[in-house]
């Protein structure tokens, strides 16, 4: 049968004839009840910080297991925005390369309409030069009153070269 502590200090021992010393089986019981009782005490303490322990032990493990699904979702919200932003980069992209091209075709057309514009012009002067060429060197036609303006306006010169006079009214 188990004692505790208390129990022990309260046992007797029975006296028989030629038996144990009492007071060396009182100490003994004594001794055994202090040591029964510290241990005991011991028991119920490492008992206490056992069950605060795996308290501790409960409360560390929800943490972890709380940091674990964080990073988890760290993880997959970082992939989603990278694959999020790659998309984005390629609709860019896409979008860049079809304005460049759409550029590109209009300095195109822009650069063939000079062209064409360049090659009519050439055929107008070309045209003009034949006829300038056809006409030959006839003076130009200039009406009365711009004679009349610019015989005014500017002095007469003189040029003599061989005897005869060039420029002049005479």
């Amino acid at each position: 049968m188990p004692y505790t502590p208390v129990e022990l200090r309260h046992v007797h021992v029975k006296r028989s004839l030629l038996g144990y010393k009492r007071d060396a089986v009182e100490n003994l019981l004594t001794e055994l009840a202090d040591n029964f009782e510290t241990v005991w005490r011991e028991r119920h303490e490492l008992a206490d910080q056992l069950e605060e322990i795996e308290h501790e032990l409960g409360v560390l493990r929800s943490r972890e297991q709380a940091l674990t699904q964080t990073l988890v979702a760290a993880e997959q919200a970082a992939t989603h925005v990278k694959d999020q932003a790659k998309r984005e980069a390629e609709v860019i992209l896409a979008e860049a390369r079809s304005e460049a091209r759409s550029l590109l075709r209009d300095a195109e057309g822009e650069r063939l309409r000079l062209e064409a514009d360049t090659r009519r012009i050439e055929a107008l002067l070309r045209s003009a030069l034949r006829v300038v060429e056809e006409v030959g060197p006839e003076p130009l036609a200039v009406p009365a009153e711009q004679q009349e303006e610019s015989a005014l306006a500017e002095p007469q010169l003189l040029k003599v070269s061989g005897g005869r006079e060039w420029g002049g009214d005479g």
